[in-house]
Protein backbone atom coordinates (compact mmCIF):
# COMPACT_ATOMS: atom_id res chain seq x y z
CA UNK A 1 0.00 0.00 0.00
CA UNK A 2 1.70 2.86 -1.47
CA UNK A 3 1.02 6.69 -1.41
CA UNK A 4 2.43 7.95 -4.95
CA UNK A 5 3.60 11.17 -5.45
CA UNK A 6 0.67 11.98 -7.91
CA UNK A 7 -2.50 10.81 -5.19
CA UNK A 8 -1.96 13.32 -2.66
CA UNK A 9 -4.89 13.53 -0.29
CA UNK A 10 -6.22 17.38 0.24
CA UNK A 11 -6.02 18.18 4.38
CA UNK A 12 -6.64 21.13 6.86
CA UNK A 13 -6.85 21.59 10.43
CA UNK A 14 -7.66 24.01 13.53
CA UNK A 15 -7.67 23.57 17.31
CA UNK A 16 -8.03 26.00 19.98
CA UNK A 17 -8.08 25.72 23.83
CA UNK A 18 -11.61 26.46 24.20
CA UNK A 19 -12.84 29.26 26.67
CA UNK A 20 -12.93 27.59 29.74
CA UNK A 21 -9.49 25.18 29.97
CA UNK A 22 -5.87 27.87 29.75
CA UNK A 23 -3.99 25.40 27.94
CA UNK A 24 -4.37 23.02 25.34
CA UNK A 25 -3.63 19.25 25.45
CA UNK A 26 -4.72 18.39 22.21
CA UNK A 27 -2.13 17.59 19.47
CA UNK A 28 -2.50 16.73 15.98
CA UNK A 29 -0.42 16.18 13.28
CA UNK A 30 -0.34 15.21 9.76
CA UNK A 31 1.99 14.18 6.65
CA UNK A 32 -0.39 13.99 3.58
CA UNK A 33 2.31 13.26 1.43
CA UNK A 34 2.57 10.11 3.32
CA UNK A 35 -0.82 9.45 3.69
CA UNK A 36 -0.96 9.79 7.73
CA UNK A 37 -3.14 12.31 9.87
CA UNK A 38 -3.01 11.72 13.25
CA UNK A 39 -5.73 13.79 16.65
CA UNK A 40 -4.79 13.19 20.11
CA UNK A 41 -6.58 14.10 23.04
CA UNK A 42 -4.20 13.89 26.74
CA UNK A 43 -5.08 13.98 30.33
CA UNK A 44 -3.13 13.57 33.25
CA UNK A 45 -2.24 17.31 35.27
CA UNK A 46 1.34 18.69 35.60
CA UNK A 47 1.19 19.41 32.04
CA UNK A 48 1.12 15.42 31.27
CA UNK A 49 -1.45 15.31 28.78
CA UNK A 50 -0.04 18.15 26.80
CA UNK A 51 3.60 16.27 27.01
CA UNK A 52 1.81 13.01 25.91
CA UNK A 53 -0.09 13.95 23.37
CA UNK A 54 2.73 15.60 21.37
CA UNK A 55 4.98 12.75 22.09
CA UNK A 56 2.30 10.05 20.58
CA UNK A 57 1.27 12.54 17.46
CA UNK A 58 5.19 12.97 16.61
CA UNK A 59 6.20 9.31 17.12
CA UNK A 60 3.44 7.93 15.08
CA UNK A 61 4.00 10.65 12.41
CA UNK A 62 7.91 9.97 12.40
CA UNK A 63 7.59 5.84 12.47
CA UNK A 64 5.15 6.05 9.32
CA UNK A 65 6.95 8.23 7.39
CA UNK A 66 9.93 6.37 8.01
CA UNK A 67 8.47 3.40 7.33
CA UNK A 68 5.99 3.65 4.74
CA UNK A 69 5.99 2.91 1.78
CA UNK A 70 8.36 -0.10 2.65
CA UNK A 71 5.50 -1.55 5.57
CA UNK A 72 2.32 -3.30 5.68
CA UNK A 73 -0.20 -0.24 6.41
CA UNK A 74 -2.04 -2.11 9.32
CA UNK A 75 1.20 -3.30 11.09
CA UNK A 76 3.13 -0.33 10.51
CA UNK A 77 0.74 1.46 11.87
CA UNK A 78 -0.21 -1.11 14.95
CA UNK A 79 3.54 -0.89 15.71
CA UNK A 80 4.06 3.18 15.40
CA UNK A 81 0.95 3.27 18.41
CA UNK A 82 3.23 0.67 20.69
CA UNK A 83 6.45 2.08 19.79
CA UNK A 84 4.83 5.88 21.12
CA UNK A 85 2.96 4.04 24.41
CA UNK A 86 6.29 3.16 25.14
CA UNK A 87 7.65 6.30 24.97
CA UNK A 88 5.16 7.78 26.98
CA UNK A 89 5.34 5.65 29.82
CA UNK A 90 9.01 6.03 29.86
CA UNK A 91 8.66 9.23 30.02
CA UNK A 92 6.28 9.34 32.93
CA UNK A 93 8.96 6.78 34.55
CA UNK A 94 11.76 8.97 34.44
CA UNK A 95 9.33 12.30 35.71
CA UNK A 96 7.10 11.03 38.78
CA UNK A 97 5.59 14.38 38.03
CA UNK A 98 4.28 13.08 34.53
CA UNK A 99 2.67 9.69 36.61
CA UNK A 100 -0.34 8.85 35.18
CA UNK A 101 -0.19 10.91 32.41
CA UNK A 102 -1.40 9.37 28.95
CA UNK A 103 -3.96 10.79 25.73
CA UNK A 104 -6.25 9.51 23.20
CA UNK A 105 -5.97 8.68 19.73
CA UNK A 106 -7.33 8.63 16.92
CA UNK A 107 -5.18 8.01 13.74
CA UNK A 108 -6.33 7.72 9.70
CA UNK A 109 -4.18 6.49 6.97
CA UNK A 110 -4.83 6.51 3.35
CA UNK A 111 -3.36 4.91 0.35
CA UNK A 112 -5.09 4.80 -2.98
CA UNK A 113 -8.50 3.21 -2.50
CA UNK A 114 -8.03 1.99 0.86
CA UNK A 115 -8.25 3.78 4.83
CA UNK A 116 -6.95 1.97 7.42
CA UNK A 117 -8.47 3.60 10.52
CA UNK A 118 -7.20 3.25 14.46
CA UNK A 119 -8.38 4.70 17.75
CA UNK A 120 -8.12 4.08 21.61
CA UNK A 121 -10.26 6.49 23.42
CA UNK A 122 -13.43 8.75 22.74
CA UNK A 123 -11.59 10.94 19.67
CA UNK A 124 -13.47 9.92 17.01
CA UNK A 125 -13.21 9.55 12.79
CA UNK A 126 -16.29 10.18 10.65
CA UNK A 127 -16.76 9.38 7.37
CA UNK A 128 -18.75 11.90 5.03
CA UNK A 129 -19.95 10.36 1.97
CA UNK A 130 -22.55 11.85 -0.81
CA UNK A 131 -23.67 14.33 1.35
CA UNK A 132 -24.01 11.45 4.59
CA UNK A 133 -21.89 11.66 8.17
CA UNK A 134 -21.32 7.92 9.46
CA UNK A 135 -19.20 7.76 12.48
CA UNK A 136 -16.47 5.48 11.86
CA UNK A 137 -15.24 4.48 15.75
CA UNK A 138 -16.97 3.93 18.93
CA UNK A 139 -15.82 5.43 22.11
CA UNK A 140 -13.68 3.64 24.39
CA UNK A 141 -15.35 5.39 27.19
CA UNK A 142 -17.79 3.91 30.90
CA UNK A 143 -20.38 5.75 29.44
CA UNK A 144 -20.18 4.83 25.81
CA UNK A 145 -20.04 0.71 26.27
CA UNK A 146 -22.63 0.91 29.02
CA UNK A 147 -24.85 2.01 26.26
CA UNK A 148 -23.24 -0.52 23.55
CA UNK A 149 -24.55 -2.99 26.59
CA UNK A 150 -27.52 -1.44 26.81
CA UNK A 151 -28.04 -0.31 30.36
CA UNK A 152 -27.71 2.98 29.93
CA UNK A 153 -29.61 5.65 27.72
CA UNK A 154 -28.53 8.11 25.68
CA UNK A 155 -29.67 10.53 28.05
CA UNK A 156 -28.36 8.97 30.76
CA UNK A 157 -24.98 9.07 29.33
CA UNK A 158 -24.97 12.76 29.10
CA UNK A 159 -26.40 13.22 32.60
CA UNK A 160 -23.70 10.82 34.02
CA UNK A 161 -20.74 11.72 36.62
CA UNK A 162 -18.89 9.54 34.68
CA UNK A 163 -18.40 10.75 31.28
CA UNK A 164 -14.93 11.57 31.18
CA UNK A 165 -13.69 8.17 32.58
CA UNK A 166 -11.99 6.76 29.40
CA UNK A 167 -10.80 2.62 29.21
CA UNK A 168 -8.73 2.94 26.61
CA UNK A 169 -5.73 5.18 26.18
CA UNK A 170 -2.11 5.34 25.12
CA UNK A 171 0.32 5.65 27.70
CA UNK A 172 -1.92 4.14 30.73
CA UNK A 173 -0.99 0.27 30.51
CA UNK A 174 1.55 -1.87 29.13
CA UNK A 175 -0.57 -2.69 25.92
CA UNK A 176 -2.95 -0.18 24.12
CA UNK A 177 -5.78 -2.41 23.22
CA UNK A 178 -6.63 0.06 19.71
CA UNK A 179 -9.28 -0.80 17.32
CA UNK A 180 -8.12 -1.01 13.60
CA UNK A 181 -10.32 -1.13 10.45
CA UNK A 182 -9.68 -0.91 7.23
CA UNK A 183 -12.04 -0.08 4.89
CA UNK A 184 -12.65 1.07 0.89
CA UNK A 185 -12.48 4.86 -0.11
CA UNK A 186 -14.25 6.49 -2.72
CA UNK A 187 -12.59 9.59 -4.36
CA UNK A 188 -14.07 13.05 -3.35
CA UNK A 189 -14.61 11.31 0.56
CA UNK A 190 -14.38 13.34 3.66
CA UNK A 191 -12.98 12.25 6.81
CA UNK A 192 -12.87 13.94 9.95
CA UNK A 193 -10.49 13.55 12.93
CA UNK A 194 -11.77 15.03 15.94
CA UNK A 195 -11.70 15.25 20.09
CA UNK A 196 -14.78 15.24 22.07
CA UNK A 197 -14.65 18.67 22.50
CA UNK A 198 -16.16 19.00 19.35
CA UNK A 199 -18.38 16.01 19.59
CA UNK A 200 -19.74 17.27 23.39
CA UNK A 201 -20.85 20.48 22.37
CA UNK A 202 -21.67 19.86 18.58
CA UNK A 203 -24.39 17.17 17.20
CA UNK A 204 -23.78 14.90 15.05
CA UNK A 205 -26.77 16.59 13.14
CA UNK A 206 -24.79 20.14 13.35
CA UNK A 207 -21.73 18.62 12.19
CA UNK A 208 -23.03 17.23 9.20
CA UNK A 209 -25.09 20.33 8.13
CA UNK A 210 -21.71 22.42 8.74
CA UNK A 211 -19.34 20.32 6.41
CA UNK A 212 -22.30 20.30 3.94
CA UNK A 213 -22.32 23.88 3.85
CA UNK A 214 -18.68 24.39 3.50
CA UNK A 215 -16.66 22.43 0.67
CA UNK A 216 -13.57 24.22 1.55
CA UNK A 217 -12.12 22.36 4.30
CA UNK A 218 -9.75 25.34 5.82
CA UNK A 219 -13.47 26.76 6.32
CA UNK A 220 -15.10 24.14 7.32
CA UNK A 221 -12.26 22.97 10.30
CA UNK A 222 -12.17 26.59 11.72
CA UNK A 223 -16.34 26.52 11.61
CA UNK A 224 -16.32 23.37 13.48
CA UNK A 225 -13.99 24.87 16.45
CA UNK A 226 -16.17 28.01 16.55
CA UNK A 227 -19.34 26.06 16.86
CA UNK A 228 -17.58 24.30 19.62
CA UNK A 229 -16.65 27.64 21.12
CA UNK A 230 -20.01 29.26 20.83
CA UNK A 231 -21.84 26.03 22.08
CA UNK A 232 -19.67 26.45 25.32
CA UNK A 233 -15.92 25.68 24.83
CA UNK A 234 -15.48 23.65 27.86
CA UNK A 235 -12.93 21.66 26.82
CA UNK A 236 -9.96 21.87 24.27
CA UNK A 237 -11.38 20.93 20.20
CA UNK A 238 -9.30 19.99 17.75
CA UNK A 239 -11.00 19.19 14.32
CA UNK A 240 -8.66 17.67 11.33
CA UNK A 241 -10.54 17.60 7.77
CA UNK A 242 -8.76 14.82 4.94
CA UNK A 243 -10.35 15.09 1.47
CA UNK A 244 -9.25 11.71 -0.37
CA UNK A 245 -8.42 12.85 -4.47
Amino acid sequence: MTTPNAWLPEAAACSSTGRVRSSNEDAFGYRADHGIFVVCDGMGGAAGGEIASRMTVQAILERMTAAMPRGEARATLLESIAEANRAVLERADRDPGLYGMGTTLVALYLSPGCAVIAHAGDSRCYLIRGGKLERRTHDHSLVDEQMRMGTMTREEAERSPFRSVITRAVGTQKMVCEDVQEMETKSGDVFLLCTDGLTREVSEENIARILHGEPKLNAAAQLLVEAANEAGGRDNVTSVLVRVP
